[in-house]
């Protein structure tokens, strides 16, 4: 479980393409010394919640599943490439942001961005499939960021980037036509799940 604020930063040391479709990737991340993660440790890269498979010095190694990959942007990185790091939280930390679970439901494309006050307003793709759980001033993680939802239709949403995210995580340096991993909030999902299987006992 994760709050969605970044306080790390990490980047790509290797994303190794396997012949069984997965990979294996590793990641330079800050925080070790003072997280102390240790292997089987659930960690969030870019809002995913990957498994620690070996940790050498700062570098952690995890194994990343086709449906991962499939799934989110990880496939899409490159040596060098800047993730959004956030470990675990502990019982009695403080949850500033909203549970995220790092199970990521699509990776979808920036639209727009503009300059807004002193952050930007961002506009991102929403999946047909996805739309209805987006909804205005609700939750929503942006590559592991906890957002609030600034504007909603059933195409796209927007949210509105204050300069502490923008320079805290990859937010502030993604490009139009980039993907971005997307998690709606677990509790509209639930409720639509609900919805649609009460409609289908009544149907």
């Amino acid at each position: 479980m994760f709050s969605g604020l970044i306080r790390y930063h990490g980047s790509i040391v290797a994303l190794d393409r396997l012949a069984n479709g997965g990979a294996t990737l590793r990641v330079r991340s800050e925080g070790v010394g003072r997280e102390r993660p240790e292997p089987k440790d659930s960690i969030a890269i870019d809002g995913v919640c990957l498994t620690a498979t070996a940790i050498d010095g700062d570098v952690i190694a995890f194994d990343v599943v086709p449906e991962t990959l499939e799934c989110s942007n990880l496939g899409d990185r490159t040596n060098g490439d800047p993730v959004n790091v956030e470990y675990a939280l502990r019982v009695g930390e403080r949850l500033g942001g909203h549970l995220v679970y790092g199970h990521v439901d699509a990776a979808v494309a920036v639209l727009e961005r503009a300059r807004e006050g002193q952050g930007e307003r961002m506009r991102i793709e929403a999946p047909r499939a996805l739309a209805p759980m987006i909804a205005l001033k609700g939750f929503i993680a942006v590559d592991g960021v906890s957002l609030t939802v600034a504007a909603a239709t059933s195409h796209w949403f927007e949210v509105v980037l204050i300069p502490e995210t923008l320079a805290r995580t990859t937010l502030g340096t993604r490009k139009l036509g980039s993907r971005v991993n997307l998690e709606v909030d677990p509790l509209a999902r639930y409720a639509r799940g609900l919805i649609l299987s009460l409609s289908k006992e009544q149907g």
